[in-house]
């Protein structure tokens, strides 16, 4: 497994790039894996207003569907249209291939997020 040292990673296998009070969210490589060739993405609408913890949407592969959860409470301030329009885009470079952008409305929650080795451990658990 691999993952930038810079993100911030969730349980769920979320990965947050953080800047300010902006939040750029995707899936893991981890999770794109498991989930096999990626065909459908659903993603919210812009200025959705997100409480931690809720469905952000959905990935669909051949395989099966998940849901995505949203790590921290925001506004959807940028939907990613390309993925949505080539969700096989996650399957070449989950962490190229963002999913939305939210304005966080609560920062407290980053200190909620695993750094890298923290997930690593934490998907070697679940195995």
């Amino acid at each position: 497994m691999h993952g930038p040292e810079f993100l911030k990673y969730t349980k769920n296998h979320e990965w947050v790039d953080l800047d300010g009070t902006k939040a750029r969210i995707g899936i893991t490589d981890h999770a794109q894996e498991a989930l096999g060739d990626i065909v459908f993405v659903e993603l919210p609408e812009m200025d959705s207003e997100l409480q931690a913890e809720d469905v952000l949407g959905v990935v669909e592969s051949v395989k099966s569907a998940s849901d995505i959860y949203v790590p921290l409470s925001g506004t959807v301030i940028a939907v990613n249209q390309e993925v949505s329009d080539e969700p096989e885009l996650i399957n070449q470079d989950a962490y190229e291939a963002w999913l939305v952008e939210l304005e966080i409305s609560d920062p407290d929650e980053v200190s909620g997020l695993m750094d890298l080795d923290a997930y690593e451990a934490w998907c070697a658990e679940e195995n």
